[in-house]
């Protein structure tokens, strides 16, 4: 099934769930100053929670906004009890520490999952795992290769495969050129969150039989978005660019904030 056929199905399924629920989940989006992609993924984001059935609210602060006026208004939403998730858009203006904004969002209402003690799983993970499995992959003894080792998808990533019985290796830019190799030519499923545009390419031995799934968002000298993989690579499934990897992390964001209201 193509990815967004399989949000379509899940998002029909969600609105149905809500729709008995006594009242509509809320999720709070937080952005500070102006950024034109950001408000494009926050437009996203409330389309997404409209289609469902959840009821999003914005809260912007001025670029200039200081750290403690942005940790004052988390702190108002945390002890807000109609509120069942909250996310700040990033990047966030200089200044503004990411940790402590993280830090600051109460774990039950941590729905991107940042948290290391959240109740709910990073997003960008969760829907690759989810989506796999909805399409018949079979986890358990197969070889995964994540490509990338950032907080918020290659270690999380690695460790819902490890939770799912796959042998996991993470490669990454300190990891000599025939070791990658070699990896991936044994991998059953891959995993490239590395931002690096068309990093995994024809060069490179693959299973025919691979699951590839390209997490990159490039923007190439065409002024198109490209990922982290060349297209049509010889393998049993690779996820496409744009279209792909995005929709999921979408998905899994408003799916955290119906498992928020339903924790209540």
């Amino acid at each position: 099934m193509e990815i967004k056929e399989y949000v379509l199905n899940r998002k029909t399924e969600m609105r149905e769930e809500i729709s008995t629920l006594d009242k509509a989940p809320v999720l709070s989006i937080i952005s500070v100053g102006y950024n034109p992609a950001s408000e494009s993924y926050m437009k996203g984001k409330c389309k997404d929670s409209a289609e469902v059935g959840i009821t999003a609210l914005m809260s912007r602060l001025p670029e200039e906004a200081t750290q403690e006026q942005l940790l004052n208004l988390i702190k108002e939403q945390n002890d807000d009890p109609s509120i069942d998730g909250i996310i700040v858009q990033l990047p966030v203006p200089k200044g503004i520490e990411e940790k402590a904004i993280i830090d600051t969002i109460a774990p039950e209402k941590d729905v991107d999952g940042f948290r290391a003690d959240s109740p709910y799983t990073s997003c960008t993970p969760k829907g690759i795992i989810d989506y796999l499995a909805r399409e018949g992959f079979e986890f358990k003894g197969k070889n995964a290769v994540v490509v990338g080792r950032s907080n918020i998808v290659g270690r999380p990533m690695a460790k819902l495969l490890l939770g799912k019985d796959c042998t996991v290796t993470i490669i990454h830019s300190k990891t000599p050129e025939v070791e990658k190799r070699w990896y991936l030519a044994h991998a059953d499923v891959i995993v490239v969150a590395i931002g690096r545009l068309g990093f995994l390419d024809e060069s490179y031995e693959l299973k025919e039989s691979a699951w590839i799934v390209d997490v990159g968002i490039n923007r190439g000298e065409d002024g198109k978005l490209h990922g982290d993989c060349v297209p049509n690579l010889k393998v049993a499934r690779q996820t496409p660019v744009p279209g792909g990897v995005g929709l999921l992390t979408r998905l899994a964001l408003i799916e955290n904030v119906l498992e928020a209201k339903k924790a209540k």
